[in-house]
């Protein structure tokens, strides 16, 4: 689709005329409507804002015409992958697996290369194939190019630092130390748990992203234990393979 069939789809799916859209992002109606008719396009700063307001990328407003990947890990971008700053611009140099916030996910690539190879190895590709392409293709990527000047000062990592020393502080009956804290999307370890009063529940936002690691229990058996954090809590459940039959341990404020 050329861009002024996506802006009018777009403002016809909100429900909003031309008049109100104009409002929402500080043009007039007329403006709007050249957009429309393919006369002009939005420039950089309305394109912002229309991205926003639509929670669509810059990219998709402009009918795709780069296949974005992340700069981080490599992933292809679409709209419901790619990262956005603190106040919900869309950011379309990162996946929101490795950019959240405002803040990078990694510092480490031998760590991101550990958690890419859980998720990319399959039925095509072995272990070794898929470590090979991580290890020739991320270091080519902006982000580990520029790692020192992209990187902070070390806050992040300090603060992942803090928030482990805390977890460990907990001594919980069976599991091991944790070293690590990786970032995890919401939607992927969002388990329902059963409340002692019987209704089902579930703590964490599928859109927001965590830190996180699984652990396999002290004592053998099927069962692990799933941490995940951020800055306002601790959270730590028990569960089977494939997050089965899960068992919230310990929910903390911090």
């Amino acid at each position: 689709m050329e861009t002024k069939d996506i802006l009018f789809e777009l403002r016809t799916k909100k429900g909003l005329s031309q008049d109100a859209l104009a409002e929402k992002i500080f043009v007039t109606r007329q403006a709007v409507s050249r957009w429309e008719n393919g006369e002009t396009i939005p420039n950089t700063d309305t394109l912002k804002l229309l991205s926003k307001l639509y929670d669509v990328s810059i990219n998709t407003l402009l009918g795709s015409p780069m296949q974005l990947i992340c700069q981080c890990c490599g992933m292809p971008l679409e709209d419901s992958n790619t990262s956005k700053e603190k106040d919900g611009f869309f950011n379309e140099q990162y996946c929101k697996w490795c950019y959240a916030d405002g803040e990078y996910m990694y510092s480490d690539m031998d760590d991101l290369i550990e958690v890419c190879v859980k998720n990319m190895v399959n039925e095509r590709y072995s272990e070794a194939d898929v470590r090979n392409y991580l290890h020739e293709t991320l270091p080519k990527l902006d982000y580990w190019k520029r790692y020192k000047e992209l990187g902070g000062d070390g806050n992040f990592e300090q603060f992942k630092k803090q928030l482990i020393e805390e977890i460990n502080a907990l001594n919980i009956e069976g599991m091991p130390k944790l070293t690590k804290l990786n970032a995890l999307v919401g939607s992927y370890v969002n388990l329902e748990y059963r409340l002692p009063n019987g209704k089902m529940m579930k703590f964490l936002d599928d859109n927001t992203t965590y830190l996180g690691n699984q652990l396999e229990c002290e004592f053998g058996g099927e069962r692990c234990f799933g941490v995940i954090a951020n800055l306002d809590f601790i959270m730590v459940a028990s569960y089977e393979a494939n997050g089965e039959n899960p068992e919230l341990v310990i929910y903390k404020k911090r």
